[in-house]
């Protein structure tokens, strides 16, 4: 008896240990994953906002007496980074830099990447087409975290160095694959449009912490403005 006592408690004792050694495994786990949020939120940050800084900065330069105005109505980028995006729903000074690309690297630079496959997104400065971007919705930078609170009316505007492009949210497709292409096709698949325009499509994560399902929210053209001395705001913005 006293035999079978003794190895009953050794087993208790060695799942209380397993017990424990699971909760503290669990526990590093669970801050492992928050420390990397965070960290991969403060270094995306940083690198967004001196690419942002710079990219003002070109514009400035352009922008001085001195430079020569480039003919047409909108001087293509010369390179990756297009200009910014802007939702006035996701807050007053939200601003995410706008680059080319969609690739692990470039997303993970805190910035909202056009799609150049498998449709490729089309500028607003091209006329007719979508203009599709991703980000990440949560860590890198979390461009798209709140995205779920932008819905149909919502203002959505691109800022370029010679114009502002103004769009109305008209749809959203609260969850979808990630296989799904159609919905940044030409004319999005299940979005409410039927035919060619000029769209804007915003797509991330879902739900939240995870990448099971794609959000996706359309917009459509209604207006677009040269930029005055000073870049003043357009209404949606002020």
């Amino acid at each position: 008896m006293a035999e079978r006592r003794n190895v009953g408690a050794v087993v208790r004792a060695v799942v209380r240990g397993l017990g424990d050694l699971l909760l503290t495994l669990g526990v590093v786990v669970v801050l492992f994953a928050a420390y990397s949020v965070w960290w991969t939120d403060l270094v995306a940050n940083r690198e967004a906002d001196g690419a942002a800084a710079r990219l003002r900065g070109d514009w400035a330069v352009a922008a001085s007496p001195l430079a020569t105005p480039a003919p047409g109505p909108e001087p293509a980028p010369d390179h990756g980074d297009l200009g910014f995006l802007h939702v006035p729903a996701l807050g007053r000074d939200y601003q995410v830099l706008i680059r080319l690309g969609t690739d692990d690297e470039t997303l993970a630079e805190g910035v909202a990447g056009a799609y150049t496959v498998p449709h490729r997104s089309v500028p607003p400065w091209e006329g007719e087409g979508n203009f599709a971007l991703a980000a990440h919705r949560d860590g890198h930078g979390a461009k798209f975290h709140d995205l779920d609170r932008v819905g149909p009316g919502d203002a959505v505007v691109v800022e370029t160095r010679t114009r502002w492009y103004v769009y109305r949210v008209d749809g959203v497709l609260p969850e979808t694959s990630p296989d799904d292409v159609g919905v940044i096709a030409p004319v999005p698949v299940g979005s409410p449009y039927t035919s060619p325009g000029r769209y804007i499509t915003l797509t991330t994560c879902t739900p939240a912490y995870t990448s099971l399902y794609r959000l996706v929210v359309w917009g459509s053209l209604v207006r677009e403005e040269a930029m005055t001395p000073g870049r003043v705001l357009p209404a949606e913005l002020r």
